[in-house]
Formats: C-alpha cells, sequence, structure tokens
C-alpha cells in the first residue's frame, strides 16, 4: 500500500520545490503510533526549512516538511500506552521533550524527524497529543507549534501572565493572535501592532483594545510606555529590528518573550531593561506538557483558533504562498480527505 505525501527535495531554496510523491505506507515500531493526518498548519519557520535557512542549513535528503498536524490514531506498535487506536490527536513540535527542562533534539518537519505533510505519519508516543475536545483537526492543527509558542511565552516561565496585565503582540501571524487570543481569556488587556489598518480592525475583532500601526508610529514602543504606562509582557515575533523597540514599551518588570526573526538585522540596545528592571526570556516552542495545559485552556475558555485561510491537500504551494503573502491572518491551514 501506498500514501501521498509532499517533499522538499534535497538542497530545496523555496517552497516551490515541494514536490508531490507516493511513498510506501509506513508502519509503527515498538513505542510508535501510526497517524492517519487530516489537517496542518503553516508556521514562518517552515519556509526557512524550504529556503535551506534553517538550523543546519540546506536539507542533505528529501523531507517532508510541517511540523503541525492534527488526525486519527489508526495504529499502535508494541509497549504504546498512552494512546489507542481511534483516538484523535496532534503533533508535538519537540517529540521527545515531554515535560520538564529543555529537551529539545529532532524537531518535526525540518529533516531531522518527521514532517506532517503526507496522509499517513508515524511518531513515537511521545510525539503526539490528545487535542482540546472543542476543536476540530483544523482547529488542532494549528496549535503545536504557534500554539504552544503562545502559551510557553504567556504561562510558564518565572513571570506568568495574570489577570488584569497588559501584553503587547506584533503583527497578525500565528503566534501573535494564538497569545491575543488566550490572555484575553486570562483577564488580561491587549496592545497590538501591524503595518495594516485592515489588519488592525481585524485584531481589535479578536478583543485587542489598544491598535497601533507601526508604519506611522515607528517608535511604537515607546509611544505605548507613555501613552499607557507600559506593558508587562511582549510577544516578541519580530527579533533584533524590533526588539528594542519592544523593550522600551515594558513597565517596571516586564517581559519581553523573545520568539522570532522576521526582522533579524540590527543590534538592540537593551538600555530599556536596565531602566524598567525587565527581562528577556527566550522562548523556543515547547513541550508536550505545555501543549495539554494548552489545550485544557482552550476548552475551558471556548477558544477557537484564528484561522485566516484554507487549502485542500493538492494546492500545498498555494497554501504557502498564501501564508508567506501578504493577505496573511492568523494560520493558514492544509485539510485532508
Amino acid at each position: 500500500m501506498t500514501m501521498r505525501a509532499w517533499q522538499l527535495p534535497a538542497g530545496s531554496d523555496g517552497f516551490d520545490t515541494l514536490q508531490l510523491v507516493t511513498l510506501p505506507d509506513p508502519e509503527p515500531g515498538p513505542g510508535e503510533v501510526l497517524v492517519r493526518i487530516r489537517a496542518c498548519s503553516i508556521n514562518y519557520r517552515d519556509f526557512a526549512v524550504a529556503a535551506g535557512k534553517y538550523f543546519g542549513g540546506a536539507l542533505k535528503n528529501p523531507a517532508v516538511p510541517l511540523s503541525d498536524g492534527a488526525g486519527e490514531v489508526v495504529g499502535v506498535g508494541p509497549g504504546v500506552t498512552a494512546v489507542k487506536t481511534g483516538d484523535r490527536v496532534q503533533s508535538s513540535f519537540f517529540p521527545y521533550w515531554v515535560e520538564g527542562p529543555p529537551r529539545m533534539g529532532p524537531a518535526l518537519g525540518d529533516g531531522t524527524a518527521p514532517g506532517m505533510l503526507a496522509e499517513l505519519v508515524v511518531l513515537p508516543e511521545s510525539g503526539v497529543v490528545p487535542i482540546a475536545r472543542s476543536l476540530d483537526f483544523a482547529q488542532a492543527a494549528t496549535l503545536p507549534c504557534a500554539g504552544v509558542t503562545a502559551w510557553n511565552a504567556l504561562y510558564e516561565g518565572p513571570r506568568a501572565l495574570l489577570p488584569g496585565m497588559r501584553v503587547l503582540v506584533l503583527g497578525s501571524g500565528g503566534v501573535s493572535m494564538l497569545a491575543l487570543q488566550l490572555a484575553r481569556a486570562g483577564g488580561c488587556e491587549v496592545v497590538a501592532t501591524s503595518s495594516s489598518d485592515e489588519k488592525l480592525a481585524r485584531i481589535g475583532d479578536l478583543g485587542a483594545v489598544h491598535l497601533i500601526n507601526y508604519r506611522t508610529t515607528p517608535e511604537w514602543g515607546q509611544h505605548v510606555a507613555h501613552a499607557l504606562g507600559g506593558v508587562d509582557k511582549v510577544i516578541e515575533v519580530g527579533g533584533a529590528g524590533t526588539a528594542e523597540q519592544s523593550m522600551a514599551a515594558l513597565r517596571s518588570q516586564g517581559e519581553v518573550a523573545f520568539i522570532g526573526v522576521l526582522s533579524p538585522d540590527g543590534g538592540p540596545n537593551p538600555r530599556a531593561l536596565m531602566m524598567s528592571g525587565g527581562s528577556l526570556r527566550g522562548i523556543f516552542v515547547g513541550s508536550a506538557a505545555m501543549a495539554r495545559r494548552l489545550n485544557a485552556a482552550i476548552d475551558a475558555n471556548g477558544i477557537d483558533p484564528e484561522i485566516g485561510a484554507r487549502f485542500g491537500f493538492e494546492q500545498a504551494k498555494d497554501a504557502y504562498a498564501h501564508a508567506w503573502g501578504p493577505d496573511s491572518f492568523g494560520k493558514t491551514v492544509i485539510e485532508l480527505d
């Protein structure tokens, strides 16, 4: 028996090199789980993998991309006890980081571990998490990277968010929109930036109460600090190019949760941290235990992850193009029949 999968070739330099291929059906070995994928989602990291600019450089061998997928268990290998056939599960970005301090190791979809853009995927038992009961497969597929990253940034670490705090999110990507929804569910006020007034209106509809166009207000961090008295947490998805403004936006003892590399150039001056007593915490997704806590919060608060666009499996290249383009908002999802 065979299945279909999208593959990036060795040496891939962009998502336009994706190829739809036929591969033998995988079979689970000891401690492994076979998942029929029903939906996947795209993250910024997936473009770096496709372009050969992720950690480790260009792919050495053909690889199935994407870390984020959800589906049902259709087979288990010897010794598996945590899940059974028929269970609805989502992937865990770091399949061997179950809980506790970071145990990163191989990550899904970058050539060091399986990718989700296939009809069937074998993962270690530790690499799957039951999906939130209130979500369908497409919604659950938005969470393994962006959702867990947002949860980690907000509610893990030494300065977990508390009701009444103020959070700043940058842009309208998956991490930022999920962080907005989680922060609002936690009783927090949200400030948001974007270069598009149209997108800011959509962000406002999701619950952000202070909206800043960073093109017309380039010193947005100082603006937030002066106009609002600062924020307790910044979801910093930009990188070096935006970090200085993020630090300027902090109120006393605030935290910049440093996540992204959308704007990698520049050398931020950390002086603002000295003035506020703030801190900078690096975030690289999170553990399976964090994913379980995230899913419990989603069920408890009725959160519906923001899906900006949906594509079919055969439209994977179109999905990538949309996610890369100016119309992207929230998460872009690929659904399988």
